[in-house]
């Protein structure tokens, strides 16, 4: 098929590039024309696991990039939505939704053939149906379910796994304004054979995207405000409440080896909080949604409200042994919200940098890919070449994010000699590696 995909984000590349690694002809859409060439020159513009890879394969036979929306549009069958939705005052922001969709209708003003337009980015429910189908049809003057189809597919990936996500989705979720809008984006997935399909309408595929991050979401807030009472009642630690609990049934199911697995417990566990483009965001515009309705939203609102405070259990730990922090060298290892990703939207490093210098500690940030320049917080913070650099002069060492790396911690501090106190807000490092060691929830 040939595939119009606006938007070179994550959601828009990992697709446009995943698409065309199973036969389609796709072009990516950006109103940035640096990344429309870097996309050419069969380069990544994010950080991803296997995204090289599928440039290197695709790039130009059948994947291109370019800043032409109207000929692009034109040219393909289907179009997807994969714009941006960021929070403005606690609320989503629909206005890249609402240009790409309105754009999308005036290059199909004159187009004579059946076309469909289906929204990826994560929208609150009644986004398709309402102010994209609006935008659509003012742009267009046409009918959706007459003249176009219109339909909803939300992207269920990982930052860091995304291509694996994609290629290997657990459920594909195509929700329609009517069957012909379903089938032609059924028709884009004919070859992810053997996946589970939920045909659906509009509102209800973007429900299961919110509900399936807030899900998520409400699994870390809960096991985090766990992880607070075990370190308030003393001689427990989370760590191994949760070992016990994800041995629940429950939790677990077994391959046809015999090796039980239960990835859902990846979210069980006590640390600094969540981050990202998506959890927080999606939380906080669901609550918002339903607080618009008259409800009041009491479970989601707590998710927010522990996830919020979370980072200053961190500080919390670091007082306990350095009441003044003034002049002291600290380094937060981790700057990402998670690993295997360069994304740093919504990192619970800056609300644990900005205590930190507040309190005048000298802060030396390490991340083995997360690097952004410009960034407003990151002025005056000093970013180390290496781990072993980051941890040289250090006395205070905050892990914030889970980078496998960082289990080299131990060893590079025993063969420098340093005792510094490690604050484990992950708790992936071994306690017995160090000799003053602090972790979240023990």
């Amino acid at each position: 098929m040939r595939i119009a995909i606006v938007g070179t984000g994550y959601v828009g590349l990992v697709t446009g590039a995943c698409l065309a690694e199973h036969g389609h002809h796709v072009t990516c859409i950006d109103v940035d024309q640096s990344k429309v060439d870097i996309i050419n020159r069969k380069q990544p513009t994010i950080h991803e696991v296997g995204l090289p890879e599928l440039l290197t394969r695709n790039v130009p036979e059948r994947l291109r990039a370019t800043t032409d929306l109207a000929a692009a549009v034109a040219d393909a069958e289907i179009t997807f939505i994969a714009v941006g939705t960021p929070a403005s005052e606690g609320r989503i922001d629909l206005k890249f939704v609402n240009t790409a969709a309105e754009e999308i209708g005036k290059a199909l003003r004159s187009h004579r053939g059946y076309h469909t337009v289906v929204v990826k980015s994560t929208v609150i429910p009644g986004t398709t149906d309402g102010v994209v189908r609006a935008a659509l049809e003012r742009g267009s003057d046409k009918v959706a379910g007459r003249d176009l189809g219109l339909g909803m597919n939300p992207e269920f990936l990982t930052e860091g796994q995304a291509v694996a996500d994609f290629m290997r989705p657990d459920r594909i979720v195509i929700g329609g304004l009517d069957e012909r809008s379903c089938a032609a984006i059924a028709a884009v997935y004919s070859g992810f054979e053997g996946t589970p399909r939920i045909l659906t309408n509009c509102r209800t595929a973007e429900m299961i995207k919110y509900a399936s991050n807030s899900v998520l979401a409400t699994l870390i807030s809960f096991s985090n405000e766990i992880g607070r009472l075990c370190s308030a009642i003393g001689d427990i630690d989370v760590a191994d409440v949760m070992k016990g609990v994800h041995a629940a049934a429950y939790f677990t199911s077994r391959r046809p080896s015999g090796e039980y697995v239960a990835p859902i417990t990846s979210f069980l566990e006590a640390g600094c909080g969540f981050g990202g483009s998506c959890l927080p965001k999606d939380v906080t515009a669901l609550s918002a949604q339903g607080r618009s309705l008259g409800l009041g939203m009491p479970l989601l609102s707590s998710v927010l409200e522990i996830n919020r405070t979370q980072p200053e259990e961190l500080l919390r730990l670091i007082r306990k042994h350095s009441p003044n922090l003034s002049d002291v060298p600290v380094t937060v290892l981790g700057l990402a919200f998670k690993p295997d990703t360069d994304d740093v939207r919504e990192s619970p490093a800056f609300p644990v940098m900005r205590a930190l210098r507040a309190a005048g500690a000298r802060v030396t940030i390490y991340d083995p890919v997360a690097r952004p320049t410009g960034h407003p917080e990151l002025a005056g913070v000093q970013f180390a070449g290496s781990l072993e650099d980051a941890l040289r002069e250090a006395e205070i060492v905050v892990q914030v994010t889970r980078w496998a790396e960082f289990q080299q911690c131990g060893a590079i501090l025993k063969r420098l000699g340093r005792t510094p106190l490690v604050v484990d807000g992950r708790r992936n490092l071994s306690p017995a590696d160090f000799e003053r060691y602090e972790g979240i929830g023990r």
